[in-house]
């Protein structure tokens, strides 16, 4: 890994892949759904959409063709912190990309009409979410869960705020956000770090610095015990969760095992006993999230409305074992193997390794190789392991959400 500070603040993080015909570059923005007011909920994503309708120098077709022509690929999602727009390309299509990528970032023709047009498509969006329960269960989740918080904003905003915006709400974001400070250009790939920054330098260089986005606040306090959304469907949703602490806790390190051995796949406790011995229900997993001022970890089930009152009370059973005892050993070596075996497959993946290498810039924190990602997973003791299971998975303090049926 090699990094680089552009004069405006632009941060350049770049990785060498030689064996490799391909490269995946992006750009991150710290600009995210966390950062928005109630009125302005679904301005960050809104953007995201607007910059592909057209640039100064191109229109929203000939933003498409980019790299499509040339057999890559031009996405972008956006996250409560943060706003991405990444390529994946041949390596001799790098220069294209990152213009392309310069393009959209940089010079978005944000017009009026356009706006009007992507507002129809953002809700349609949120209609389609809405029609997917289990998509919608974490939304519903999320708002009642940080009780206030920026974190329970969604991320698409609503119907309300997206038909309020005005082209100038877009222009006065982009004119504050998008700039040096609070952008990070990562790339992998068979590439040369002077080269990348030689053209970043060229094609960013003179943005203004502008300033990182405000500090987002702490949650002060997140919402405990049961609630439930009525709706007329044939299965019920539920989301039960606690709060964790922030990315930059070593905890999370725990965390992750405990999740994969609770919930993570076909060989966890969860589905074993839930689906396998119980039979009541075909999707349960669990999940954790992390972010810069707080996390989550939780359990999600799908399952018939007759079956959900006694697959939450098996559930909450297996939470107060977990609670108590802990995981085994030889939970512990088989998540840690499962965590470990997942990371350096990843790795064979262009597109997965720029997300983690990243990721430690956007974090804050030192870049760690993969040996001494797996050394820090093997590292984790089952006392520690205990100790966060107490902590975190005593059902008495969890947050409990069913979408359903009266």
């Amino acid at each position: 890994m090699r990094e680089a500070l552009l004069d405006n603040g632009i941060r350049v993080v770049t990785e060498r892949r030689p064996d490799v015909r391909s490269v995946a570059v992006g750009v991150w923005v710290g600009q995210g759904s966390a950062h928005e007011s109630p009125e302005s909920a679904g301005v960050s994503h809104l953007m995201e959409h607007l910059v592909f309708k057209g640039t100064e120098r191109r229109s929203a077709h000939e933003i498409a063709l980019s790299l499509e022509s040339l057999g890559g690929s031009l996405d972008a999602y956006t996250t409560r912190e943060h706003t991405s727009y990444q390529a994946h390309v041949l390596d001799e299509h790098l220069p294209v990309a990152l213009d392309v990528l310069a393009d959209l970032v940089l010079h978005p023709r944000l017009d009026s009409a356009d706006l009007e047009l992507e507002k129809d498509v953002v809700v349609e969006e949120i209609a389609g979410v809405e029609d997917v329960p289990d998509d919608l269960i974490f939304d519903l989740h999320s708002a009642k869960f940080w009780n206030g918080h920026t974190y329970g904003r969604p991320i698409l905003g609503t119907r309300e705020t997206v038909r309020t915006f005005q082209i100038d709400d877009l222009r006065s974001l982009h004119a504050e956000r998008y700039r040096g400070r609070n952008i990070v250009l990562g790339c992998v790939g068979h590439i040369e770090h002077d080269d990348v920054l030689s053209r970043v330098t060229e094609l960013f260089g003179a943005v203004e610095p502008g300033s990182a986005p405000p500090e987002i606040a702490e949650p002060v306090e997140t919402a405990s015990g049961r609630s439930s959304v009525v709706r007329d469907a044939a299965q019920a949703h539920v989301v039960i969760a606690n709060s964790t602490p922030s990315f930059a806790d070593p905890i999370r390190n725990a965390l992750l095992l405990i999740s994969g051995a609770f919930g993570g796949g076909m060989s966890s406790r969860l589905f074993q006993r839930i689906r396998e011995e119980l039979a009541l229900a075909y999707s349960v997993y669990s999940f954790q999230s992390f972010y810069s001022k707080a996390g989550m970890a939780g359990v999600y089930v799908g399952t018939r409305q007759e079956a959900s009152a006694e697959a939450l009370e098996e559930i909450l059973r297996e939470y107060a074992k977990l609670c108590e005892h802990g995981i085994t050993s030889g939970e512990l070596d088989q998540a840690k193997s499962h965590a470990k075996g997942r990371s350096i497959l990843a790795m064979e993946s262009t597109d997965a390794r720029l997300l983690r290498l990243v990721g430690f810039t956007l974090r804050g924190e030192p870049y760690l190789d993969l040996n001494e990602s797996l050394a820090r997973i093997d590292a984790v003791t089952l006392d520690e392991v205990s100790a966060a299971c107490r902590r975190f998975y005593n059902p008495e303090d969890q947050f409990i959400l069913t979408l359903g049926a009266a």
